[in-house]
């Protein structure tokens, strides 16, 4: 059971950082996602725009420590260490 939890965790923070930097896309830039991505990733600044996705991650946690579910916000703090290992390779 707690690999299972700690999986859903994993893909709760993946899915959460990428709704953070579609949002960030949509709502602090004139593109619509495909163009935005394109001339974010162009730019060299697509590593910074999944950083700033991963804020979303930070009340995820907080809900899952709340609701006594460690090993699931194990899983969406495994999540964020994977994307911030990624973001140095973008």
């Amino acid at each position: 059971m707690d690999k299972k939890d700690l999986l859903i965790g994993f893909v709760i923070g993946i899915f959460t950082s990428l709704l953070g930097s579609y949002l960030f896309i949509t709502f602090f830039t004139n593109f619509d996602i495909s163009t935005g991505l394109q001339i974010i990733k162009d730019h060299g600044y697509l590593g910074k725009i999944v950083t700033l996705g991963t804020i979303l991650d930070l009340p995820v946690f907080i809900i899952l420590l709340k609701r006594n579910k460690e090993f699931m916000a194990r899983g969406v703090i495994l999540a964020v260490i994977v994307l911030a290992i990624s973001t140095l390779f973008i």
